[in-house]
């Protein structure tokens, strides 16, 4: 019961990263981006590349969060000439050729089958100490993600972004360049989204195709809906309350006597009523973003 307990807050502390990432681009700048876990894929196929070629595990997190950086500064590039809505859908479009080309290439990402055996982030501890070792290094991680995006929101580059997303013929005529504000943060979250994607590919030992699927990106934006889009703090709040009900299906399913099927329909009603519930009566999420009035 405690190694799952340890299991569940390590996995919802890896979704909680995920979610402070796509927070850069959606809750501080307003870019829809449909497309942000294919910035938590490249991530976790580069450490199982890495791997795959018996590499340092070191050498696949930098070509990961690399990688995401030219692909979050392509995806920024495509926004020069598209509306909001437009440009998310194209960038939903490069998250689903990023994962083609994941499920296509098998003499590099081991395609459908994926690159299993990646080896564990703490291999030389016991089983016992690794897992402890691990939710450690995530949570750590995700206090100081946690600290330098608040601070970046506050910060002068925040307030752009703020502008940005709340008044943009504003921001034109301060002299901000909104094409490189939009490349800076999408690059700034896809480098964030690539370090939780190389967790979640060294925590499961396995990186597949699986991990970009469309579905896992309206997730986050669901714990980011719930929790409260612009607020960090809100954002992981979001995430845990998420990942809490994914975790207690098993029980409720034994405690209900239910199948898997029915308790996956269970899983999901769950979290579209609490999505439903936020957006009626807290349309600003469970902790709504602060900002400073003159």
């Amino acid at each position: 019961m405690f190694d799952f307990f340890i299991h569940a807050v390590s996995v919802a502390a890896i979704y909680a990263l995920v979610a402070v990432s796509l927070n850069i681009q959606a809750g501080y700048a307003g870019l829809l981006n449909l497309g942000h876990i294919a910035f938590v894929g490249v991530g976790a196929y580069a450490v199982g590349i890495a791997h795959h070629l018996q590499w340092h595990p070191g050498l696949g997190w930098a070509m990961g969060i690399a990688a995401a950086a030219v692909l979050g500064f392509f995806m920024s590039r495509l926004g020069r000439n598209l509306g909001a809505d437009y440009w998310g859908i194209a960038t939903l479009a490069v998250a689903e050729i990023v994962r083609t080309i994941a499920l296509n290439e098998d003499w590099l990402t081991g395609g459908a089958q994926g690159i299993s055996g990646v080896t564990p982030l703490w291999s030389s501890l016991d089983a016992g100490s690794a897992r402890w070792a691990f939710l450690a290094t995530v949570l750590l991680v995700l206090a100081l993600a946690m600290g330098l995006s608040s601070r970046l929101g506050a910060g002068r580059f925040g307030r752009a972004l703020r502008l940005l997303r709340e008044e943009p013929a504003l921001a034109t005529s301060m002299g901000y360049d909104l094409v490189a504000l939009k490349s800076k943060a999408t690059v700034a979250s896809a480098m964030l989204a690539a370090v939780a994607g190389a967790f979640l590919g060294h925590y499961i030992s396995y990186v597949g195709p699986d991990f970009m699927l469309a579905s896992e990106t309206f997730l986050i934006w669901t714990m980011l809906m719930i929790g409260g889009l612009g607020h960090v703090g809100g954002v992981v709040l979001g995430a845990f309350l998420v990942q809490a009900i994914y975790a207690s299906m098993p029980f409720a399913k034994d405690w209900l006597g239910i199948g898997s099927d029915v308790a996956g329909a269970v899983r999901l009603g769950l979290i579209g009523c609490l999505l439903l519930a936020c957006l009626l009566w807290r349309k600003d999420g469970l902790v709504p973003e602060t900002l400073r009035k003159l």
